[in-house]
């Protein structure tokens, strides 16, 4: 690193080999940096022990973790690793990732002036119980912050804790490695055996945690209403799997379980379409929807007040969206689809070519870079 390079501190909630879209994020970015930046991270570690690692040139430091309350982490030596790489490092940027509003109180009183605090807004915190305990925090740290990114003009527009910050709140839509979804050579086979799974049936995939505002409950309730002859393919897991599986009676749904990358990729281009039906603003913005819709399976979705989901895909141009929570409208959707082949190629291709110009991490690096040398002339 050379002397002149600007420094930058990430704060993330975990790091690789933490599974999560902003862990992800984090990691993407802070190498992405890289060439121009030197950058940091600071976040938790998987378990009770403090970690500091290297990982393609981005030092990581890791805070041990004593318990999580609501999904956010407590950690006793947080506040000593953050003190020092703010004050012995010095970082020109401090680039929060939020939500995270234990890290938020511990910052607070650490950063310095000059230091400029770019708070990247992935998600509103939407637990009614604890927010009121949290509000004078997030409203301190978004009062101190230099610029707000939200990851669409939908959530910028419709979040109510960024009301009196819109003057500097801009967009940094989420991004996904174009690369990793690309067809490789030894993916023919597995879809081909994908295929004759599905025996000559059209596909229609799910991928997601299944937790309840991803909305899996809701498809397999509007399975039985879908009247083309189709196969419906379950990826992922999580706490409602049993009570969904108790719940589907049909013989043409699978649950696939977790996935590893290539399977992943597999049965997005092998599906037809792909089912989204998650319905509340929990869904901040849906990496797996770009994921879906650059290897050309047709997104359904529903409309959801004040999430990106209807920004990232865009009714009658990239997918089909339906009023929220009509199960008998996603299922005509869904059928819609599947009779109309040419209906289908259309907004598959439209869908790819949204993905290409707007949610490479090329893309996302590029217009951070431009925040960034904006936000250091200020």
């Amino acid at each position: 690193m050379t002397g002149n390079m600007k420094r930058v501190l990430q704060i993330s909630n975990y790091y690789t080999p933490h599974v999560g879209g902003i862990e992800k994020t984090c990691q993407y970015l802070s190498e992405g940096l890289s060439n121009e930046y030197e950058v940091r991270v600071v976040c938790f570690s998987e378990d009770k022990l403090n970690k500091e690692e290297t990982l393609n040139n981005i030092r990581i430091f890791k805070a041990g973790v004593i318990l999580n309350i609501a999904r956010q982490a407590l950690s006793i030596s947080y506040i000593k690793i953050l003190r020092k790489q703010i004050k012995e490092w010095d970082p020109d940027v401090i680039h929060l990732h939020y939500p995270n509003p234990f890290v938020a109180a511990l910052l607070l009183p650490l950063i310095p002036k000059h230091t400029k605090l770019y708070i990247h807004w992935h998600l509103d915190i939407m637990q009614n119980k604890i927010y009121p305990l949290i509000k004078p925090i997030e409203r301190m740290i978004l009062r101190r912050a230099n610029f707000i990114a939200a990851t669409s003009p939908n959530y910028r527009d419709f979040s109510k804790p960024l009301k009196p910050f819109l003057s500097k709140t801009g967009i940094l839509p989420s991004a996904i490695d174009l690369t990793e979804y690309q067809l490789k050579m030894e993916d023919e086979k597995m879809i081909k055996e994908i295929k004759n799974k599905s025996n000559g049936k059209k596909i229609i995939f799910y991928l997601g945690r299944h937790v309840f505002y991803k909305g899996l409950e809701i498809l397999i309730d509007a399975e039985p209403l879908i009247k083309s002859d189709c196969i419906i393919f379950i990826g992922g897991s999580g706490p409602i799997t049993q009570k969904v599986k108790k719940k589907c009676l049909s013989q043409r749904v699978h649950f696939l379980g977790r996935l590893s990358e290539q399977e992943i990729r597999c049965y997005y281009h092998s599906a037809d379409i792909f089912t989204f039906p998650s319905y509340t603003k929990s869904e901040s913005f849906g990496l797996t929807l770009v994921e879906a819709m650059f290897c050309n399976a047709v997104p359904v979705t529903f409309t959801i007040p004040g999430s990106g989901v209807n920004w990232v895909s865009i009714n009658k141009e990239t997918g089909l969206e339906v009023p929220n929570l009509n199960k008998k409208e996603y299922a005509h959707a869904i059928d819609k689809l599947l009779k109309n082949n040419d209906m289908r190629a259309q907004l598959s291709a439209n869908g790819r070519q949204r993905v290409i110009d707007n949610f490479s991490i090329e893309k996302e690096i590029n217009t951070l870079k431009e925040q960034y040398k904006m936000l250091l002339k200020q």
